[in-house]
């Protein structure tokens, strides 16, 4: 009787540093062994406080840029809106490429300045790092900053696995272009992105879903499929999707989850391919 063949897949951790829960959170389940990236909101007041933590984990997860422009700190910072209001923008090609390389820049330099090493990937908050606009700017500060590094930092193409209409607009949003721009450049990528959903349900339900996801990564390819995810250790009141975040924490914690990768011959991997050292 033949082996499962062994499917690889990043499990990244969103929004490191937008709230103490979140970053808890993903900081127990990175010490569980239940993570292989996380990506920081640097413009978070958070990030400060909470890279010491983060950094204790260096070495067991791949650590990255979650590059922000539709959250609180963005438009509380004045270069940010809602996520209506900066896809419109992109759809218009509104955005001033080189304002926009200068805010990349900063949010960069932050997350070197506190992780105290480059980013091991960059993504976006809300996938506005493929958006018309910022991901031309994106492309100018990655070539300057990391193109004759090694290994360059890789990205997140949110070419999405699964139908419905959210992940319709995800794919839409530019992804097909920043893969053309990647491979073009030979920058490394991670996808498919799996792991879309409304936030809705219950513990359960987002178990449910994980499986759906798991069974459908792809087998042998050359590069891991990607299922991006966003749990705490509790839900903060002034959190939106506070509770959903909760429920994921609770799931990911569990032997349940440890037994549903099992089941699906799933494997986590680092997108770096740097290996999933022990503490």
């Amino acid at each position: 009787m033949n082996a499962q063949p062994i499917r690889d897949v990043v499990l990244c951790a969103d929004d490191f540093a937008v709230n103490a829960p979140t970053s808890q959170g993903i900081v127990a389940l990175v010490v569980l062994g239940r993570l292989s990236a996380t990506s920081v909101m640097t413009r978070s007041p958070r990030w400060v406080e909470d890279a010491p933590a983060l950094r204790d984990l260096r070495g067991r997860l791949d650590v990255g840029l979650h590059l922000d422009w539709t959250s609180s700190f963005a438009q509380n910072a004045g270069f940010g809106a809602g996520l209506s209001a900066v896809m419109r923008r992109a759809l218009l090609r509104g955005f001033d490429i080189q304002a926009a390389c200068d805010e990349i820049e900063r949010q960069l330099d932050a997350f070197e300045q506190h992780w105290h090493a480059v980013p091991d990937h960059i993504d976006g908050h809300q996938h506005v790092q493929q958006f018309a606009g910022l991901r031309d700017a994106l492309a100018k500060v990655l070539m300057r900053r990391y193109g004759h590094a090694a290994p360059r930092p890789w990205l997140r193409i949110s070419c999405v696995a699964q139908t419905g209409l959210k992940a319709r607009i995800i794919t839409a949003m530019g992804a097909k272009p920043l893969q053309r721009w990647a491979q073009h450049n030979h920058w490394p990528t991670v996808g498919p992105l799996l792991g879309a959903y409304e936030f809705d349900g219950s513990v359960a339900d987002y178990a449910k879903r994980m499986r759906g996801w798991l069974a459908d990564l792809p087998l042998a390819s050359a590069t891991p499929a990607l299922i991006m995810c966003h749990p705490a250790a509790s839900a903060q009141a002034d959190d939106e999707i506070g509770p959903a975040r909760a429920r994921e924490f609770s799931y990911l914690a569990s032997h349940d989850f440890v037994q549903d990768l099992r089941d699906a011959g799933a494997r986590l991997v680092r997108g770096s391919g740097q290996p999933m050292a022990s503490i």
